[in-house]
């Protein structure tokens, strides 16, 4: 087996098919590998889980495309993110909902620890390992849901409750649990194809986002 240093996740065929031209052996270093880690958190985390396991890699590239909370991430462009919260696991649904963290409970506590640390486990906030330092190349807080925004109220109350969120996908925060378990560095890069809650795909630019976020994944390898 050749060595892979990188293993460069994406969730669909769909945007498989568009960024394996675009990353292709010619263009990112050869010891990187793109597979698919599938849709949702459950199935990203659990392949992603298996793939850390065949590959053994250093660091693990999520990249794929999002749904913009705020204006300033434009439909096309690309982002970075510092960090990726689980959005939709707890107690409720919508403005009524708890995460996990605000009942008082961790999505996993080491054994032997009494859980009550501030670094034990794995509470509803996981940090990521951007290695850009271009502020317009980097996202802050990256929503992970179960179910995107379906419309405008959708978007608003995520992003009240989560005022430095910037963007909402399906599979980061399942993905940076198995990075958790596996010890691997994780960064998540997402392209921009579309405003979270806009479900009209006239408006949307999922060609663009990719192509952004394959020349972002293609510099980050660079570094």
């Amino acid at each position: 087996m050749n060595l892979v240093t990188t293993l460069l996740l994406t969730p669909t065929q769909l945007e498989r098919r568009t960024l394996e031209p675009l990353l292709s052996p010619s263009g990112r270093r050869a010891d990187s590998v793109l597979e698919l880690c599938g849709f949702g958190p459950v199935a990203a985390a659990s392949r992603t889980m298996q793939l850390i396991a065949v590959h053994q890699p250093a660091q693990v590239i999520l990249v794929g495309i999002a749904g913009a909370l705020r204006p300033e991430l434009e439909v096309g462009t690309a982002r970075s993110f510092r960090q990726v919260t689980c959005v939709g696991i707890g107690v409720g649904t919508g403005a009524n909902h708890k995460s996990v963290g605000e009942i008082g409970w961790k999505h996993w506590v080491s054994a032997g620890s009494a859980g009550d640390e501030p670094e034990a486990g794995i509470g509803d906030v996981m940090p990521l390992a951007p290695n850009l330092t271009d502020p317009t190349e980097l996202g802050g807080e990256l929503l992970t849901v179960c179910a995107a925004s379906a419309n405008e109220s959708d978007a608003a109350l995520r992003l009240a409750r989560h005022p430095d969120a910037t963007a909402e996908d399906m599979e980061g925060f399942g993905v940076a649990v198995a990075c958790y378990f596996g010890g691997v560095r994780l960064q998540i890069i997402r392209g921009i194809s579309n405003r979270a809650g806009d479900r009209d795909k006239r408006n949307w630019n999922i060609d663009g986002a990719l192509h952004a976020a394959s020349a972002l994944t293609l510099k980050t390898l660079s570094v």
